[in-house]
């Protein structure tokens, strides 16, 4: 029997972001080709004429999906989507998927059947090969291991440690649905729990019902900014939160950044449900997560080649280090930003 040593320290006192860092900080890259490790949404690895670029991502049951109400249908589209998401955010193009799950036995084969017809729908939508994976049991649950591999012309990758002084800030789509939809969903399980015979109320929740359970990579964006031949100088994925995801931009390019509250792109349903729950539609799209939007900065030289892009908001600007990163609210009142995003050693 193992005794607990003085002076342990927990996991969720680091957060998920810390246990990064605390891991990375000890990993010394050896390749000549290995151009970029921990710390970005995808490695960069040099293949001679173009990067390969290569994530991986981890879905476990009771942590990031509720069997209760999320279809497994979808549930193995949103597997794919979510890594996908973070080669897009590399400003590279993804081409194949490799797909692990661990389960226990008390699914079925038709139950495995309906994960990988979400999987293949997925690939087949976003043009990538399921190349391969593994299989294995589990004792606590269905667990989906998924790694995107993509390609990336050399002088087209996008990291997060450029963004620079005076650049745009710039999202797609808009913030705050998935984090809604949960939240009604959650709502409804609750409901049935203390009374089966209770229909759900899901009417007209469709769009934000749909960012949670089968969000889509924004691959449209990226080929439209090629399109118009604007390379961004910094870019994430939005799955965090947008606070923690600006915050990883800032925090490796070493700049501030200030946005603008009435900038924030918020879609009439999440904001009337959010309302609904007692919510602040700005505090949800800032802290909730899941939206797989793309969130980059672009030189101001750029700004007439987006402005008219609709599907993309201009919500700030990049500031010195010194400044902070703080959210200019509805007042104009400038408030220091700070991290409530999604953190999985956290939110249980």
């Amino acid at each position: 029997m193992f005794e607990n040593k003085e002076g342990r320290t927990e996991l969720g006192s680091l957060g998920e972001f810390g246990l990064i860092d605390l891991i990375s900080k000890s990993v010394e890259l050896k390749n000549k080709e290995t151009i970029k490790g921990i710390g970005d949404d995808a490695a960069v690895i040099d293949n001679g004429n173009q990067f390969t670029i290569a994530t991986t991502d981890m879905l476990v049951e009771g942590v990031h999906f509720d069997l209760t109400f999320q279809p497994l249908k979808h549930l193995g589209y949103k597997s794919i989507v979510v890594n996908l998401s973070d080669i897009y955010a590399m400003n590279a193009t993804p081409k194949q998927v490799l797909v692990s799950i661990a389960l226990s036995n008390r699914f079925s084969v038709e139950a495995v059947e309906e994960l990988y017809s979400g999987i293949k729908l997925a690939c087949e939508r976003y043009g990538v090969d399921l190349a391969g994976g593994d299989t294995t049991s589990s004792t606590s649950g269905l667990i989906i291991c998924v790694t995107a591999i993509g390609t990336a012309d050399k002088d087209q990758i996008v990291y997060r440690n450029g963004a620079k002084e005076h650049d745009l800030i710039c999202v797609s789509g808009d913030l705050g649905g998935a984090y809604i939809g949960l939240q009604l969903l959650e709502r409804e399980k609750k409901v049935f729990l203390e009374n089966p015979k209770i229909q759900p109320e899901l009417e007209g929740s469709d769009y934000i019902l749909e960012r949670q359970l089968k969000p889509e990579a924004r691959k449209d964006i990226v080929e439209k900014l090629h399109e118009r031949s604007i390379k961004p100088t910094a870019m994430i994925d939005v799955s965090d939160g947008l606070s923690s995801d600006l915050m990883h931009i800032c925090r490796q390019s070493n700049v501030g950044a200030d946005i603008y509250e009435d900038k924030i792109p918020i879609d009439p349903q999440t904001d009337e449900r959010a309302r609904e729950f007692n919510l602040d539609p700005t505090v949800c799209a800032l802290s909730g997560g899941e939206d797989y939007e793309l969130l980059f900065t672009i030189r101001q030289s750029d700004y007439e080649k987006i402005r008219e892009h609709l599907d993309v908001s201009i919500i700030g600007h990049i500031t010195p280090e010194s400044s902070g990163i703080n959210l200019i609210d509805k007042s104009g009142t400038s408030v220091k930003m700070t991290a409530q995003g999604w953190d999985a050693l956290l939110n249980k």
